[in-house]
């Protein structure tokens, strides 16, 4: 394996906002003009209220120093793949035998999703646990999201992030590796299934979607909790994926100037996908780590790049061509109240070999459960050569 360091292309990555950087997010937080609503609760979106008052924790009690200074403890690495910047954490195991894991984010998260996993899966033995589970991790920021910004161009589909994925494990010197992924990490993860079967030791999902293909019967033999499962999809509120999928240019603009603006359009999510449904998110997440995710697209500037993977994913002709049931062994991680996914419409996809449904934990698993996310990774893994 090689190391890191002794790659030419690749090269050490340290985040460094500026002083004034960081005295412009204060100066627009304390700037912000809200609007006057009805008070509604949730149902319309975030509530004046609580905006105000978690914007405000943001401008005056949030210590981005010390989130920057603790990220920075971590070996964060940049390199260039077909033209576009790629950042990423290189986490190496002290076991001699570890496999290495390739994690994946999804919207709106980052690398920031997977902090309180890297100690128990990259060692294992310093959290309790058995050193043949331990992991050499690769934690990229998907191009358009975070550090791997600006987007160099247009056309960075599920398929074409995947084939970049390739090169930065080759590149790196894992030439078979695990990979992990959830909301459009479970997108881009099948396409390395596809594109690379051999180099894959497996793939292991959450917040994993499925549909239903149209076949005459197909939906018969679904149980109950299945059929509410596919109709949560046609109640979900999905204005956020309608306008990314349509108009990214045109969202980015607000995002990008208003702080408030960014910070609504996240926690909104969070609201929505972490569980338990009816509590803040700051019951399951904690408030300072929900910050620093939203800290980094607002100091990286990519309210619109991290959007464009919706448009490309609407709009990429690849995405409709069959590609046949995937050949690598797959474990999904299901969320019973956040996830729509169904067992059976999953298996004519994928090669399903491993499956566990959890009472606990949402959409954001890695960040609201994270023992119970590192154990189902270990449980699927232990299975694999």
């Amino acid at each position: 394996m090689n190391t890191t360091n002794n790659n030419e292309a690749i090269r050490p990555y340290r985040i460094e906002v500026s002083q004034a950087e960081l005295a412009e997010l204060k100066d627009r937080l304390a700037r912000s003009r809200y609007p006057e609503l009805p008070e509604t609760g949730w149902e319309r979106g975030v509530p004046v209220p609580y905006l105000k008052e978690l914007a405000s924790y943001w401008q005056h009690e949030f210590d981005w120093r010390a989130q920057e200074s603790a990220l920075n403890d971590l070996p964060h690495y940049m390199t260039s793949i077909d033209g576009q910047n790629v950042h990423f954490l290189h986490i190496q195991s002290p076991e001699p035998d570890a496999k290495p894991l390739l994690l994946l984010h999804g919207w709106p998260g980052s690398f920031v999703e997977f902090l309180d996993v890297i100690g128990p899966l990259s060692n294992p033995s310093a959290h309790g646990g058995d050193p043949s589970d331990a992991y050499h991790l690769v934690i990229p920021s998907i191009p358009g999201f975070g550090f791997s910004a600006p987007l160099a161009k247009t056309g960075w589909t599920p398929g074409r992030i995947a084939e970049a994925l390739l090169q930065l494990m080759e590149r790196i010197g894992y030439n078979r590796f695990c990979v992990q992924g959830g909301d459009t990490g479970a997108f881009i993860a099948p396409e390395l299934g596809h594109l690379a079967p051999e180099r894959l030791i497996g793939i292991h999902m959450n917040a994993l979607l499925t549909f239903p293909s149209g076949e005459e019967g197909e939906l018969e033999a679904l149980t109950e909790e299945e059929r509410q499962r596919l109709a949560s999809m046609e109640s979900f509120n999905d204005g956020y994926l309608q306008i990314q999928s349509k108009s990214p240019y045109t969202l980015a603009y607000g995002l990008t100037d208003s702080p408030v603006g960014q910070l609504a359009w996240i926690v909104e999510m969070f609201k929505s996908l972490t569980a338990p449904a009816e509590e803040l998110p700051e019951v399951s997440i904690d408030r300072d780590r929900m910050l620093t995710n939203v800290s980094v697209y607002w100091f990286s500037g990519t309210a619109g790049s991290s959007a464009q993977i919706y448009y490309e994913s609407m709009n990429d002709p690849m995405a409709w061509v069959p590609k046949g049931r995937g050949s690598v062994a797959t474990g999904v991680l299901v969320s019973v109240s956040h996830d729509p996914t169904v067992r059976t419409l999953a298996e004519k996809a994928h090669n399903i070999t491993h499956w566990t449904e959890s009472s606990e934990g949402g959409h954001f698993f890695a960040m609201e459960q994270p023992a119970r996310f590192v154990e189902d990774i270990r449980q699927f893994f232990r299975t694999m050569a």
